[in-house]
């Protein structure tokens, strides 16, 4: 702590010391699956295939609408299938120079609106067609579960986080204490 300049008072010094710590070589590790991140990443998968087959089954599926849906869900599904497989094989861990938060933060948030207009437009022909009501529902929910990975890959984003690794931060507060001069 240094004196400031005026008699009797005193500033803290507060020091802020971050190591990022990343194993850089390739590896299987399942574990990921049972973490939040990775749990969501398979229910978008699973309700992405749903919502494809759905329309895929129904006697329009070459209408624009189910063309719209088709794209959003299997876009969807195989980006999200390869960002889980770089997660498994720790490949987000290797790339740590890529800001994987923000990168995901931006996908789940477009996702998230892409499945929105694509689920809408089939519900708006759900009477008509009951898979597409179905199709929509998937749609749905798989917008819900893109929201909330995108609210978390914010909030991780917000902390400082990083994908995958791990980053400790330790701080260090000096602070003298002195008697003030009258």
């Amino acid at each position: 702590m240094a004196e400031t300049g005026f008699p009797g008072t005193y500033s803290t010094t507060t020091v802020t010391q971050t190591a990022t710590t990343v194993t850089t070589n390739i590896r299987f590790d399942p574990s990921y699956i049972r973490t939040i991140p990775g749990m969501l990443k398979i229910a978008i998968m699973v309700l992405n295939i749903l919502g494809f087959i759905c329309v895929m089954v129904s006697e329009v599926n070459w209408h624009s609408r189910a063309n719209w849906f088709n794209f959003c869900a299997m876009g969807g599904f195989w980006i999200t299938g390869i960002l889980l497989a770089f997660y498994l094989f720790h490949v987000i861990e290797k790339l740590y120079f890529v800001p994987w938060i923000m990168v995901e933060m931006g996908y789940c948030g477009l996702w998230c609106f892409f499945m929105l207009t694509a689920s809408a437009a089939c519900a708006a022909q759900g009477s008509l067609f009951e898979a597409w009501a179905a199709a929509s529902f998937f749609g749905f929910i798989s917008m819900i579960v893109y929201g909330v990975d995108a609210f978390f890959k914010f909030k991780g984003w917000r902390a400082g986080e990083i994908a995958q690794g791990e980053r400790v931060r330790s701080v260090q507060k000096s602070e003298t204490v002195g008697t003030p001069a009258y």
